[in-house]
């Protein structure tokens, strides 16, 4: 019989689906002046302000994919706030009429935002040992913790926590808000590996910690510094490093904290009258807490990365990722462009992959509307060698598996069916127009009731892997003069039939669509940090 918890996580993803009948359960109405607080702050923490510099980087965005082109820039004040401002921080604010609203590097649903970010330093100049909370309205640290070190040569370690705050999502959305959670981790984390390679660094996953140790270190079981505050669960850590090299899992300067750190700061009430409440999210994220996972041993391709045309400066691609509103229903894309957006969603151990330490789980099915040179119809894109040969068995047995016209060797792209898929890609997204007035929208598959057996934390992971992939999607598009947008509602099971599934074998999780943008000329956008001056050049 399978552990409760896994009969848990496939109750909850059946539960959460969005049905032609009924959507999942969520609130019966929205009052926006209501909106909780975006911002986490712990008041009577230190502060520490941030440099404003990652508009002065010169690293351009095809560089990033090029391993060891880049020489890595110092572990500073400077450069750590560059690596924060270009994954977490604010990149504008937005203003139409009374309203005033923040957009951030970092994307999520419904620009609601419950990733937060956690730095634990060692050895970083004009940055003490301990535990900061970063605070992106702000850009700035809150110190959470400090804790003493043994003197040591070695180079500055940097860890990064991130944990997800479920009541932010949960207000708008309900009950399916955990799954947003987890693809807005998955987006912060793409977020973070492309800063990071701005500067040269690289980010390892931190797979050995556990979802109560990593709790501890964040701070995030303090009972006292919470209080009435909305609760954290803790999401991921990572490490952020100079150069590729082997390290404990278990990090010393992280235990240090639970013996002799001085923690400081109390948690802001984000919503002081919720409406409402969700007890199966809670539920959900006690059955998926990691308790104790290895990494897989993954065979990466060794094919080239197709040459990506854009050597504009990364910081200003990042900076300038928004979600479209509504695209030109009558643009299309190169097909070369299209081959090559979809060339960056292989496994490779180059950004941002190289961060991933499992077999890719997660497969785009396309629904091509104006590709130039491409038959319009439903596609899809197997990720690993495995993939197709299941995708195969679970897949209708009229679709075709035609290689699609003129696609590089290496690069695993099938017609399904040649047809017109714009009803039917609106249909399914919740009748959304940017679905269909895109050049293409695609839905991502998962590998869903083997994994999810394997073990219950996997289903966030799942997760995290779409909404990584989604992160791709969006620079990828901000690099060819178009834009994506992310889709977390959807049709699950309208979306499978279509498609022929008729068991878990592979679930939908996450939507998502690339086009022209037409942009609203009402809106006006302001500056992020507008009384901040940016600082020098990062050297």
């Amino acid at each position: 019989m399978p552990p409760a918890e896994t009969e848990q996580v496939a109750a909850y993803h059946d539960r959460t689906k969005h049905r032609l009948d009924r959507y999942a359960a969520g609130p019966d109405t929205l009052d926006w002046s209501m909106q909780p607080n975006p911002f986490r702050e712990f008041s009577g923490a230190p502060r520490i302000e941030l440099p404003l510099v990652a508009q002065r980087l010169i690293t351009t965005f095809s560089s990033i994919y090029q391993p060891g082109n880049l020489e890595p820039q110092s572990f500073s004040l400077q450069t750590v706030g560059a690596l924060l401002e270009l994954a977490m921080g604010l990149s504008a604010w937005k203003e139409y009429g009374p309203d005033r609203w923040a957009l951030r590097c970092n994307p999520s649903s419904g620009n609601l935002h419950p990733t937060e970010a956690y730095l634990i330093c060692q050895n970083i100049p004009a940055l003490e040992n301990g535990i900061y909370h970063y605070v992106s309205r702000d850009h700035a640290l809150e110190q959470r913790c400090r804790f003493q070190a043994e003197p040591s040569e070695e180079d500055g370690r940097i860890f990064i926590g991130l944990s997800s705050i479920h009541w932010r999502e949960a207000w708008k959305y309900g009950e399916r808000a955990f799954r947003y959670c987890q693809l807005d981790v998955g987006h912060a984390l793409g977020a973070l590996r492309y800063a990071a390679g701005t500067l040269g660094w690289k980010l390892k996953l931190v797979e050995a910690v556990n979802s109560r140790e990593l709790s501890e270190w964040l701070g995030l079981d303090r009972n006292s510094d919470f209080d009435k505050a909305e609760r954290e669960e803790a999401d991921l850590l990572l490490e952020v490093m100079l150069q590729p090299m082997a390290r404990s899992q278990h990090d010393p300067a992280c235990l240090d904290i639970l013996e002799n750190g001085r923690w400081a700061g109390k948690a802001n009430v984000l919503d002081p009258h919720p409406m409402y409440r969700w007890p199966v999210i809670d539920e959900i994220a006690t059955a998926t807490r990691k308790e104790s996972v290895s990494a897989e041993n993954v065979e990466w391709a060794s094919h080239p990365l197709l040459a990506s045309g854009s050597d504009r400066p990364s910081a200003e691609l990042i900076l300038q990722r928004r979600s479209a509103q509504c695209f030109d229903a009558t643009a299309s894309m190169a097909r070369e462009d299209f081959y090559l957006m979809l060339d960056h969603l292989l496994p490779r151990q180059i950004a941002p992959w190289d961060i991933w330490n499992f077999e890719p789980r997660v497969h785009p099915v396309l629904f091509v509307h104006r590709v130039q040179g491409l038959t319009p119809g439903l596609y899809v894109l197997p990720r690993s060698r495995n993939a197709e040969d299941h995708l195969r068995a679970a897949l209708s047995k009229e679709f075709l598996w035609e290689k699609a016209e003129q696609c590089p060797d290496h690069l695993p792209l099938f017609l399904l069916t040649q047809a017109d898929c714009r009803s039917a890609a609106r249909t399914i997204c919740c009748r959304q127009a940017i679905a269909a007035d895109g050049c293409f929208s695609l839905g991502m598959l998962v590998e869903f009731d083997e994994v999810v057996a394997s073990d219950p934390w996997r289903y966030r992971q799942l997760h995290w892997e779409a909404g990584l992939l989604g992160h791709v999607l969006y620079l990828e598009a901000e690099a060819m003069n178009m834009r994506g947008t992310g889709i977390g509602c959807f049709l699950d099971d309208a979306f499978h039939k279509i498609l022929g599934i008729t068991d878990n074998s592979f679930q939908s999780l996450y939507h998502f669509t690339v086009g022209l943008p037409v942009l609203d000329s009402r809106i006006l956008t302001q500056p992020p940090y507008p009384d901040r001056d940016v600082g020098t050049s990062a050297t």
